[in-house]
């Protein structure tokens, strides 16, 4: 057995936040025995990895440097020498940051850090990034989520090829099941949607790099053309208000639906039918994947890492970032054509069902984690 620590930041809800609980939920019991090292000490995600039986560590950070770093920092040196741990692997620019350089300097066998996002928010401080890239040289092995993010680490952050293993984000099964037909009436309903209207559907986090703005330029261009239409944004965030505003200013009051964060049992595309996602930066975005395991036509913008699931004409439509004009266009050419629109979704969950679904992706990881440990200690 294998004993597995993993560095994450928060409990909160977010893509690799998500993408971290569920491979937590699906790791062997009888390969690994898992320790969670958090930063932070609540949030929606934390019943979900006390419910695996793994080991929760809280070390609280006021700042990644300073005096409470090093207090911390010694803490978890102590935890993983005092735990024998085989195998550390943080999560995210945080974990990777303060985690890293502990693990390495009291002999962890298996240091690894993790790249999941394009570039780093325009809010994430310089000292941060510069210490990321760091962490990732200090580190044994750097894992990404999807292709064009490892050639980002080869080929801008100086990592030798070598060292950078390629793990996609995983899909459970239910994100491939289809929600009763009933059961989505009653759905729509409560978003405020007719159940026969033409739905165009967002989940994500309302912020700058999302760029809600160009979706409600783009609905406005084709609201009048297919009355009927109707967009739900599912999701919070610190832009909210400013695109609810916007939406009144283009007069698109009660035919664009804010829901809020919602974590229903289902996949939420199932509701849509069309799924949108216009970031102006990406790695491999969850919400895109789940559409595609919804079936759902996607049409998403050509940034960073969405091309490696993506496929253009194939499994969905790209469109340049920043451009409501080539997004409204695509949305309407895809609105009125439902036999497109099926076999776009068709081939999507297809591609992502062969190469997402969470028993290929935690027997790949099973299978590299423990590579990484020949002849692992026995736990005892």
């Amino acid at each position: 057995m294998i004993r597995l620590a993993f560095g994450i930041d928060t409990f909160q809800i977010g893509g690799t936040e998500l993408n971290a609980v569920r491979w937590a939920e699906h790791l062997s019991a009888e390969r690994f025995q898992l320790t969670v090292v958090h930063l932070h000490a609540d949030g929606p995600l934390r019943a979900r990895y006390e419910q695996t039986g793994a080991q929760l560590v809280h070390l609280p950070l006021r700042s990644l440097y300073g005096t409470s770093a090093v207090r911390q920092g010694i803490r978890l040196a102590r935890l993983l020498a005092g735990a024998r741990i085989d195998v550390f692997h943080t999560h995210d620019i945080y974990s990777n940051i303060f985690g890293v350089p502990w693990a390495r300097l009291v002999g962890v066998p298996a240091v690894v850090a993790s790249r999941r996002w394009w570039h780093p928010s325009p809010i994430t401080r310089r000292v941060h990034r510069i210490a990321n890239r760091w962490a990732c040289r200090a580190a044994h092995r750097v894992l990404a989520n999807s292709p064009s993010v490892a050639a980002l680490l080869t080929q801008s952050e100086g990592i030798p090829p070598g060292k950078v293993i390629c793990i996609p984000n995983s899909l459970a099964e239910s994100a491939f099941v289809s929600l009763p037909a009933a059961e989505r009436v009653a759905w729509r309903a409560r978003l405020g949607v007719p159940a026969d209207a033409p739905v165009i559907g967002i989940v994500a986090r309302f912020d700058r790099d999302k760029d809600h703005p160009t979706l409600l330029d783009a609905f406005a261009r084709i609201a009048a053309g297919i009355p009927r239409a109707h967009l739900v944004c599912v999701g919070d965030g610190p832009e909210r208000a400013a695109v609810r505003r916007l939406a009144q200013g283009l007069r698109l009051n009660g035919r664009v639906q804010f829901v809020g964060t919602l974590a229903p049992s289902f996949n939420l595309h199932d509701l849509f039918d069309v799924s949108v996602l216009c970031s102006v930066t990406e790695a491999s975005p969850n919400s895109v994947l789940e559409a595609m395991a919804a079936a759902r036509p996607v049409i998403a913008t050509r940034v960073g890492g969405v091309p490696d699931a993506v496929h253009d004409g194939t499994t969905g439509v790209l469109v340049p970032a920043r451009d409501p004009q080539a997004l409204a266009a695509a949305l309407r050419a895809v609105l009125e054509d439902p036999e497109r629109a099926q076999a776009l979704g068709r081939a999507a969950q297809a591609y992502v069902r062969a190469e997402h679904h969470e028993h290929h992706v935690i027997e790949r990881l099973s299978a590299w984690y423990e590579s990484l440990v020949p002849g692992a200690r026995t736990a005892a």
